[in-house]
């Protein structure tokens, strides 16, 4: 698999709250939107993929859910996150 052990606990270190915090909402979202930039390129090179489509729009509602929990709970840790992955030009 393209993401490695390494890789991922690489992410959940550095947006998470620890290495072993797989379950936080920042990690998630983090793991996410670095697996939705690999299938982003994936479906460049190859436009018929429809599986990978499927599998990409579950992705980014998943994502998209996530965030909109965090939005609700705490917009601290929503704006936060959003920063560090430069998901939005505009921060609500």
């Amino acid at each position: 698999m393209y993401l490695s052990k390494e890789w991922k606990s690489e992410i959940f270190e550095k947006h998470g709250k620890s290495v072993t915090d797989t379950g936080s909402a920042e990690g998630q979202v983090a793991l996410f939107t670095t697996r939705i930039a690999h299938l982003t390129g994936h479906l460049k090179k190859n436009k018929h993929d429809f599986s990978t489509q499927l599998s990409l729009q579950k992705l980014v509602g998943k994502r998209r859910a996530l965030l909109a929990y965090l939005y609700k709970k705490d917009i601290a840790r929503y704006r936060a996150i959003i920063k560090a992955l430069a998901l939005r030009d505009i921060i609500k």
